[in-house]
């Protein structure tokens, strides 16, 4: 036999190896199909298919980040808002993933959006702004029931941004100035009517002992004294500032 009939079989042969072996990287899986049928998962490391008869895909097994698309939505008080979010899902059966659906990143994207739209949808503006946590984990509830039967698990989803529009922003300003004045008002009331209270109490106290009234006049008089360039006439009744009794007292040892 001549050498170079020889050589087209041996390089024929060396093609069928070389085609032949596949390298899976740790981070993938790969689903084979035999003459069109499902006939196994490879693991990661060095795996022989036979041209022609089988072929590999390759399924990414690694957590990955899927950011939807802002959103128009209505929220259920009649607000409309666009709101963005991030997915993190996995792999975690290769074979469902590519075989039972056509693109299971694309309808992971769109499951997404459907989602997000119809949970921001039941819930008041004011939820959306204050409970980001409980509507990130309806969005990924609603995610795991569908995605679980492509073999792909949810791990959380995170709305990451809500954009208003200008005009309601400026409503929303006026309102939170609106509701920081009530309570200013009420604040001020309340100081109001605890200090009124206990004046009250005070008079009251004043009233059932004259000398703590005459105690209070000389510390204010004493207050007002404290200013050495300022002059203040105060006329005030000795009969105010001691008892009778005290005040007859007082004139019988002048006298004596």
């Amino acid at each position: 036999m001549d050498m170079p009939l020889l050589i087209i079989p041996a390089a024929l042969a060396l093609f069928v190896l070389i085609s032949s072996i596949k390298v899976i990287a740790q981070y993938q899986r790969g689903v084979v199909l035999t003459l069109g049928r499902y006939s196994g998962t490879r693991e990661p490391g060095l795996n022989l298919v036979v041209p022609i008869l089988q072929t590999i895909r390759y399924a990414d097994v690694r957590v990955t980040v899927m950011v939807v698309e802002p959103q128009d939505v209505i929220t259920s008080d009649n607000v409309s808002v666009r709101v963005s979010a991030v997915a993190y899902y996995q792999v975690v059966d290769a074979k469902q993933a590519l075989i039972d659906v056509e693109n299971y990143k694309a309808a992971i994207a769109q499951l997404a959006q459907i989602s997000l739209r119809s949970t921001i949808g039941k819930h008041p503006l004011d939820e959306l702004l204050s409970q980001q946590d409980k509507l990130n984990d309806t969005i990924a509830i609603a995610l795991a029931n569908r995605t679980s039967q492509w073999g792909v698990k949810i791990g959380h989803v995170e709305i990451r941004s809500v954009d208003l529009d200008p005009t309601m922003i400026r409503a929303m300003a006026q309102q939170a100035e609106a509701e920081r004045g009530r309570r200013a008002r009420v604040i001020t009331a309340i100081g109001e009517y605890e200090a009124a209270t206990k004046l009250a109490e005070a008079a009251e106290i004043l009233g059932r002992h004259p000398a703590a009234l005459t105690l209070r006049t000389l510390a204010t008089l004493k207050e007002i004294g404290s200013e050495q360039n300022t002059t203040i006439v105060f006329p005030v009744s000795q009969d105010t500032l001691l008892p009778s009794a005290a005040l007859a007292t007082a004139l019988r040892d002048t006298k004596g």
